[in-house]
């Protein structure tokens, strides 16, 4: 089992995933162009992914969902509260509704949604189990749960964001409504709620640690390192990923 970072950040994010025969791309911020381009830096290309999962509606989560999907004929899943968001008059593109709640098969992946609080409708994160490993993806969250602390423990590979450090939010350019929105509830997790999820974790089985959707106005990787490093004492790679570049292939084995 692998997963790799087309780009994580506010300007755009994907994530891929792949076991056996199966590639699923969570979310997709970017352009059909960008996309292709990102995908071949991975060696794929759209052709190869087996659907595509929707987080939320967010336009850099959302972007390049169904331009992607229409032209390349790939089903999508995602929450009918996400996609009662959009609005959309007759559209094309083969929507798949799942549950919020409730498992499903997705080709030889397991995947799991998880409901987590953020400012949108329905929005969800997800797990993923081979038969032997899981991989959670843990982004736009707004606060910790006791659900969601309980469903991504004893992950071997954790993708999981690190968006803001609050000094750096409260002295940044950001108007006070939008400062309100990231620190909320129902905003992101800044550099101690993410030091707290990892603490509360059983980390044990950690194989590969990305800490990611770090703010480039909001947050530095110094902080983000300070924060994580702390509380970190599994044994397996640490990991930041960027916008630009996202992260290469990495391997749970």
């Amino acid at each position: 089992m692998r997963f790799a970072s087309l780009g994580s950040g506010s300007k755009g994010n994907a994530t891929l995933i792949e076991w056996r025969n199966t590639c699923v791309m969570v979310d997709c911020g970017f352009s059909i162009k960008e996309t292709t381009s990102r995908l071949a830096k991975l060696g794929k290309q759209p052709q190869d992914l087996s659907a595509i999962l929707v987080t939320h509606e967010h336009s850099d989560h959302w972007k390049g969902v169904m331009p992607l999907a229409n032209k390349f004929g790939i089903k999508v899943y995602l929450t009918a509260g996400c996609l009662k968001s959009r609005d959309l008059k007759d559209p094309v593109t083969d929507f798949q509704i799942i549950d919020s709640h409730t498992e499903f098969q997705l080709g030889d992946l397991r995947v799991t949604p998880v409901p987590v609080p953020h400012d949108a409708r329905e929005p969800v994160q997800y797990l993923f189990n081979s038969l032997d490993h899981k991989l959670g993806v843990l982004t736009d969250i707004g606060s910790l749960t006791p659900h969601v602390e309980a469903q991504y423990d004893s992950c071997d590979g954790l993708l999981v964001e690190a968006n803001h450090d609050l000094d750096m939010l409260a002295m940044g350019p950001y108007p006070a409504f939008l400062k309100d929105r990231v620190s909320g509830q129902w905003g992101h997790l800044n550099n101690q709620q993410t030091a707290r999820l990892l603490a509360a974790v059983d980390q044990s089985r950690i194989q590969q640690l990305v800490i990611g959707h770090i703010s480039d106005k909001n947050n530095s990787l110094d902080k983000v390192r300070d924060a994580v490093e702390q509380v970190y004492t599994g044994k397996g790679n640490l990991h930041y990923a960027c916008q630009q570049e996202g992260f290469d292939w990495l391997e749970l084995v």
